[in-house]
């Protein structure tokens, strides 16, 4: 089983006071060109994408620095609404660890869930290699960055803006790597999460 956790990009959610996805046709084959051809322009943070260090560290990595392997391997997918504690999230990893082995490594946050700083500093301390959510920011909408900070200076990689209505909570393997954009402070990716059953 397949699940595809991402948006559609032009109808996607867009973080308030980012532009929005736009699509132009170039060429179209009912118009008498030889092919189709379309263009589109976009913030590097619309939809589903992930954040890299340099969207709030000035010397941070760029999307391209940041190791494949972490946006690549076994996760963990929970449900939680509301503020995430520093509790929630020790708990969180601990069933994961539980779950299979290497998912705490990727944490998957299902609902309308708020990751707090306390919570952030757990996941930075613990070493994770990505945390993702529903919403279109990591940490509160009107006030994300000292919670990017924590965990972007930890070099936890941030994916926001999935979908993980259809998904149960548990383990998957994970693949939501980004488009190699050099030199920039996040990218669109499409993601997917595998039932684990495939790699035994």
């Amino acid at each position: 089983m397949i699940y595809d956790i991402t948006q559609p990009l032009f109808e996607c959610e867009v973080f308030p006071g980012d532009p929005k996805p736009e699509k132009k046709a170039i060429l179209r084959m009912e118009s008498g060109d030889v092919c189709n051809l379309t263009a589109f322009s976009m913030c590097a943070h619309n939809g589903t994408h992930v954040d890299a260090p340099f969207h709030f560290l000035k010397d941070g990595k760029g999307i391209d620095q940041v190791k494949l392997e972490k946006f690549i391997g076994p996760s963990y997918v929970e449900g939680h609404g509301g503020d995430v504690t520093a509790q929630d999230a020790r708990d969180i990893l601990e069933r994961a660890s539980k779950a299979y082995v290497g998912a705490e490594k990727r944490i998957l946050i299902k609902g309308k869930a708020t990751i707090t700083l306390e919570a952030a500093k757990v996941f930075a301390e613990a070493a994770v290699d990505l945390v993702g959510n529903e919403s279109q920011t990591v940490g509160p909408e009107d006030g994300p960055m000292k919670v990017h900070l924590v965990l972007l200076g930890a070099e936890v990689v941030l994916l926001e803006g999935i979908r993980l209505t259809a998904v149960p909570d548990g383990a998957y393997f994970l693949n939501c790597a980004p488009l190699n954009l050099t030199d920039t402070d996040g990218a669109p990716c499409r993601a997917t999460l595998m039932d684990l059953g495939f790699m035994k």
